[in-house]
């Protein structure tokens, strides 16, 4: 086994295909295939399900890829140290769900970052799905996932199967967003029939699902008026001049409604409780930049859902 085999393996797991793979390294497809095997032969594993599809990661081989990103991520290192004659940047990756205490919690977080060092930071809202494969393949260090309760048993066997350590963030119902004005805002109780005569917004985004609230309700219940956006900047924009607008949403921070002149609002008859959950990998120590998030996000949770 060599750097070269590994750097192969990896690049192979990326692309899916021995052709791709082999247009993006500059490397013959017969010398990459015989490489790919010679490789699963000195380890004594399959590596790869091959199919007409494609090649696809065994368990083994999601082990063996993270690791090999790892030791591959350390020889750049080592050799960008002795390039530059520098020491080596820090870093801190995480990906997320779209929640407002977690955005608070990572604003406060770069306000804390030192002056004297050299960072980069890495923030993406995406998938539960996305944010475990980051972690998996793609180097990120932390991770925050969101799922029903119901799915508790399924997230905690995939997570223990991988390798992965979680702890419990937040525990939480999803609520009803909207302008202060809204006719719903000094309501006693709000039902799904009250929403009926209101706009619900919805924030369509491929890669950070919105809550599939509206295909758990009947179809008679909740909104009959609904307006699909593309982007948080134009959901926003709604809520804070339409009071006849809506959206659900997890709990918001008061520093955020106030800047939009916004109120938040609990149904009484959704009662399906979601959690995120943090996530690592169980061989992974918390670096300093993370301690200083986790704090940060422990924080910002405290405060929006006390």
């Amino acid at each position: 086994m060599n750097l070269l085999h590994l750097k192969y393996a990896v690049v192979v797991a990326e692309t899916g295909s021995i052709s791709k793979a082999s247009e993006r390294l500059y490397v013959g497809q017969p010398n990459l295939s015989r490489a790919i095997k010679e490789l699963e032969n000195s380890l004594g594993v399959t590596l790869f399900d091959r199919s007409a599809k494609g090649m696809f990661l065994t368990s083994d081989g999601e082990v063996f890829v993270r690791y090999a990103k790892l030791l591959l991520n350390q020889v750049d290192a080592i050799e960008e140290i002795f390039r530059s004659g520098k020491d080596e940047k820090r870093r801190f990756s995480i990906s997320v769900p779209r929640a407002s205490y977690i955005a608070d919690a990572f604003a406060s977080f770069s306000m804390l970052l030192s002056s004297d060092d050299e960072t980069e930071i890495f923030y993406q809202e995406t998938s539960s799905q996305r944010a475990i494969q980051n972690i998996l393949q793609e180097d990120y260090k932390l991770g925050v996932i969101r799922y029903a309760e119901g799915f508790d048993k399924y997230y905690r066997e995939t997570l223990d199967e991988k390798g992965l350590a979680y702890e419990l963030v937040a525990e939480f119902r999803f609520m009803l967003l909207m302008n202060s004005a809204s006719s719903l805002a000094n309501k006693d109780r709000i039902t799904y029939e009250d929403l009926k005569t209101h706009i619900e917004v919805a924030l369509v985004d491929s890669a950070v699902p919105s809550l599939p609230l509206t295909q758990s309700q009947k179809d008679e219940e909740g909104s009959h008026r609904r307006i699909y956006v593309f982007e948080r900047g134009s959901l926003i924009e709604l809520l804070a001049r339409n009071p006849e607008c809506y959206c659900w949403a997890s709990p918001v921070s008061k520093q955020v409604m106030k800047r939009h002149e916004l109120v938040q609002r609990l149904c009484d008859e959704n009662e399906q409780l979601y959690k995120d959950v943090l996530i690592r990998r169980r061989d992974y120590a918390l670096s300093e930049l993370d301690k200083l998030f986790v704090g940060e996000l422990v924080r910002a949770k405290r405060e929006t859902m006390k």
